[in-house]
């Protein structure tokens, strides 16, 4: 495993001064070679203009938030990260590595959740390279290999949840969104990090049922939130009842049997439950009839 080695070169600006003094020295010999006929004054120029241009060739650029990787003839020997103007050995080949944060949204990807329905995920990744020299040697294009390997993620973790829970507690993808999202990150990071690679941030940016079934799970959908709702009320009707007939207990307004309970339970949840107004009966019988 080549791990990444601080290796930041020489200041260029000192260095700078010199190129015009070699440049000025190698015109001035040239031109008292031509002038004398000197055979050694050419053979000096032709030296020197090679040390020039190899000077000149040894001096590079490092903008922030940039790291150039420095090799010698297929040798790793160092990545130069201090921005600024640095010069080193010439043969040195400068391959760029980019340490900005980038992200990207990966493609909308049509998987089976947990429970075998079809859906549509897609994710946003925020990443950065970390170790340069990972990211340049141990694979072989570090910005694809993160795509891909982001998007088998996402289908990899689309498949461990259910769309949504049907128990208490389960954790499901459209109902945790901060527990899938540390998941999701985790499961990229365990496949990014041989390349050098840091996940600062996923989240789940689009996430739906399949159109072959999305109807049919809407139905569903609205049928479980109705009978949740049902639920809440009858419970709701229940305790009033309760303590209507507590209250007339206690308050000794009417003294009622099992049978009237039995009969005011009953009136009384028909109208609590009921979804339309309920039509009041006016009784011109007796007291019971």
């Amino acid at each position: 495993m080549i791990k990444e080695r601080a290796r930041n070169a020489v200041p260029g600006i000192g260095l700078l001064i010199l190129l015009p003094l070699l440049v000025v020295g190698l015109i001035a010999l040239f031109a008292w070679s031509i002038r004398h006929e000197s055979i050694a004054g050419l053979i000096g120029s032709g030296l020197l203009l090679v040390f020039t241009i190899l000077y000149a060739i040894g001096f590079f650029l490092v903008n922030p938030n940039q790291a150039k990787v420095l090799q010698l003839f297929g040798d790793y020997k160092g990545t130069a990260r201090l921005p600024g103007l640095r010069w080193a050995n010439p043969f040195y080949s400068k391959r760029v590595i980019s340490l900005r944060v980038r992200n990207f949204e990966t493609a909308k990807l049509k998987v089976n959740d947990k429970r075998g329905n079809p859906i549509e995920i897609a994710a946003i990744v925020v990443w950065k390279v970390v170790d340069t020299a990972e990211a340049a040697f141990h694979v072989d294009d570090y910005e694809n290999y993160v795509r891909v390997q982001s998007e088998s993620a996402v289908r990899q973790m689309a498949t461990g949840y259910p769309y949504d829970a049907h128990a208490e507690g389960e954790v499901d993808l459209s109902g945790h969104t901060a527990e899938i999202s540390l998941k999701l990150k985790g499961e990229i990071q365990d496949r990014l990090a041989q390349a050098g690679v840091e996940v600062l941030e996923s989240r789940i940016s689009h996430l739906a049922y399949s159109p072959e079934i999305a109807s049919a799970m809407l139905r569903r959908q609205q049928a479980t939130a109705v009978v949740a709702a049902r639920a809440k009320i009858v419970e709701g009707a229940v305790g009033m009842v309760e303590n209507a007939l507590e209250l007339l207990a206690q308050k000794k307004v009417i003294d009622l049997d099992e049978e009237r309970k039995a009969a005011m339970v009953s009136n009384l949840l028909v109208v609590l439950c009921s979804e339309h107004a309920t039509q009041p009966v006016v009784n011109t019988g007796t007291l019971h009839q």
